[in-house]
């Protein structure tokens, strides 16, 4: 029973410390952010460092190695969206701190009458970015632009926070799953194809500068929006 009461008091501490880190962010709210963090949470906007990230898989291994990459990564994403969506979110039913039906929503600062779905954990963002920093990493092996990158993922799971539709729990648990399913499949595409890192990485800077192209056109146009 003390087992059971102590678990239950760490659980109480645990979630309020994940409220009030999200009200903490949240909270810092402006004109300004609001604009750029909404670009920033969006999807196709980054489709230009998708490509960039495209290119420099074809600059540096076979056309077919590439193809895989392609197909391990779309793996990844499908198996972090499935097994969130139809699993795990359903079964913890967390809901988001921004969803009416929370008592929290009423302390949220909603963008644009954004809420998200139902439940947030976890992230799809989190999930999604992480799982292809992981997967890069472990096929480029290129430490600035896995760092470039991880910033990016981080700047992503920022927005979510600061939109208020997800818990930071929610995103480290994101996080976690993006490891466990990038690792799972990154091993497995290299059985498969026996692809190694290339010794010396050709272009792994465009993506880097496409994608901070793409942060300071959102910081701009915040200003003017």
């Amino acid at each position: 029973m003390t087992d059971i009461l102590l678990t239950s008091d760490l659980v109480a501490q645990l979630t309020e410390l994940d409220t009030d880190l999200l009200l903490a962010v949240n909270g810092l709210h402006s004109g300004y952010f609001d604009t750029f963090m909404w670009l920033v949470s969006r999807k196709f906007e980054w489709i230009p460092m998708y490509l960039a990230l495209v290119y420099v898989l074809l600059r540096n291994f076979h056309w077919k190695v590439v193809l895989a990459a392609l197909l391990a990564m779309a793996a990844i994403f499908l198996l972090t969206d499935a097994f969130n969506s139809q699993i795990l979110r359903p079964a913890v039913a967390r809901l988001r701190p921004s969803n009416l039906e929370n008592p929290v929503s009423a302390m949220v600062h909603v963008v644009d009458g954004y809420r998200g779905g139902s439940y947030g954990f976890p992230s799809a963002h989190s999930s999604n970015s992480w799982g292809l920093v992981f997967f890069m990493a472990w096929l480029i092996r290129k430490p600035v632009l896995t760092l470039f990158l991880a910033f990016w993922a981080t700047l992503q799971c920022y927005s979510r926070l600061y939109l208020g539709v997800h818990y930071p729990g929610d995103l480290m648990a994101g996080m976690l799953l993006a490891f466990l399913s990038a690792t799972a499949v990154y091993f497995l595409f290299l059985r498969i194809t026996k692809a190694s890192p290339p010794a010396e990485v050709k272009d792994s800077y465009i993506p880097i500068l496409v994608g901070s192209v793409i942060i300071v056109v959102f910081l701009v146009y915040s200003v003017f929006a």
